[in-house]
Order: structure tokens, then sequence, then C-alpha cells
């Protein structure tokens, strides 16, 4: 299974990685990853026509697609959307002891499509 992760390099600047997300536990018929631990979860609703400006997330979070879909966008003018469905790890934080800069740091997000976006946020 494939994960995307949204995270900041070491230039503070935000950018896509995919990986494996391994299926290693369970039996053959009912595949499991590893138990990940959780801070919490959350539920989101954005409605047609919402855009955000550019940030960082606060906390590392999984993003679970439940409806519509919401596109990410970075200040390389590179972006993914995920529809519903998807799930991506959402870890662009702001580097330790910096202050954010608005043409430097972060993502922005917004949501794709006449279908409201509604999603679930669990905490790393």
């Amino acid at each position: 299974m494939k994960q995307v992760t949204l995270y900041t390099g070491e230039d503070g600047r935000a950018r896509f990685r995919e990986e494996d997300l391994l299926l290693d536990q369970g039996t053959e018929r009912l595949r499991l990853s590893a138990l990940f631990s959780s801070g919490g979860y959350q539920f989101r609703e954005s409605p047609p026509g919402y855009t955000s400006g550019f940030h960082c997330t606060e906390h590392p979070q999984w993003i679970v697609v439940l409806r519509g879909c919401i596109e990410i966008l970075l200040r390389d003018g590179s972006s993914r959307q995920f529809a519903a469905g998807s799930i991506f790890f959402c870890a662009d934080v702001l580097p330790a002891g910096e202050v954010f800069d608005p043409e430097l740091h972060g993502h922005r997000s917004r949501q794709v499509g006449e279908e409201p976006l509604q999603a679930l946020f669990v905490r790393g």
C-alpha cells in the first residue's frame, strides 16, 4: 500500500514523497499495518470554494478524505488532489526555532468540485 507524506524538507519548504505502508501484520486474508499511536481525532467539513492561505500544520496528522476532494498546493507550484477514500500524512511542521515566513514555509489547501469536503484528521 502506498502512502503520500507531506513534509518539511531541510530547506524549510513543503514537499511530497511516496512511501510504502507495510501491511505485514494480521493474516494472509486480512493484512494489517503495525498499530500506530494517536493523539486524538477531529472531523472537518469545508464548503465548495474553500481555499486556505499558506500555513504549516501544527501537529503531524493523518488525513482521511471521507467525501469530496482536497487539493494540496506547494510553493514550487506542484500539487496533489486527494478524493474520497484517499489518505495522506501531513507533517510539514514549522522547523524548530523558525518564524513562519509566508514566502517560504507551508502549503495551502483548497476544496475541489461541487461536493463539500469531509475529512477525518487523526493526530500522529
